[in-house]
């Protein structure tokens, strides 16, 4: 079981990092770039890149989500008998599942019609209507996620360097459930309400995210179990 244990978690940095730095990528890079750059370019690029990107991106975070939902399930079997210590991973994970959610159902059917109407352009057709919002559409549920995998990773670092006492462990788990309610209902509601403008740059969207982790982190610090003098 060790060596399964040991396989399941290297595929697994190895898939987060593939879909983080995928996200990162999109977010830092090409979205500022697409900002700037001529119709011909971006199309070109919409028909190119973007796709082989999104093949890294959704399959990442395929991988990243089974083989950690399958190490969740091993610690938390009958041979791992320290479960407080999971508070910090259940709650990391929970994040990491809603932002799986918004990659294969909320960013990757959007991008598909903003992908088709690229190509349906490109070859003397008509550019899909509803591509302009859905793009628009993956690209909040794309800022959505950079926010939340920033405490989602403080979250899953925290595991040997905080154990959550029992009687506290739900504080935490409470509020990963409200951040996420939180950012999701900002994400899937009416595109150009006023509270989304909060997500509407990139340096936002990274002040959002470390105001998040640090709250994560005062409340693991108020959980943390006392540790013997």
């Amino acid at each position: 079981m060790e060596h399964v244990f040991f396989l399941l978690r290297w595929f697994h940095f190895l898939a987060g990092i593939t879909w983080i730095g995928m996200l990162y990528y999109f977010n830092f890079v090409q979205t500022p770039f697409f900002g700037k750059a001529e119709a011909p370019v971006k199309t070109g690029m919409i028909r190119g890149l973007v796709p082989e990107a999104l093949w890294w991106f959704r399959w990442g975070a395929m991988i990243t989500f089974l083989t950690g939902w399958a190490m969740i399930a091993i610690l938390m079997g009958p041979r791992h008998t320290d479960h407080a210590a999971m508070y910090p991973i259940l709650a990391g994970g929970l994040m990491g599942s809603l932002m799986w959610y918004n990659v294969w159902f909320v960013i990757w059917p959007a991008q598909q019609v903003v992908i088709a109407s690229a190509n349906q352009a490109a070859t003397g057709g008509q550019p899909i209507p509803e591509a302009a919002n859905r793009g628009k559409r993956a690209g909040l549920a794309s800022r959505t996620n950079v926010v939340m995998s920033i405490p989602m990773l403080l979250l899953m670092a925290a595991h040997s360097h905080f154990p959550v006492a029992q009687t506290r462990g739900w504080i935490l788990a409470a509020l990963a459930l409200v951040v996420m309610v939180g950012l999701e209902f900002n994400a899937l509601s009416g595109l150009d309400q006023p509270r989304q403008k909060w997500l509407g740059n990139l340096k936002q969207v990274l002040h959002i995210g470390l105001a998040i982790a640090v709250v994560f982190y005062l409340v693991m610090a108020f959980v943390t179990a006392a540790r013997p003098a």
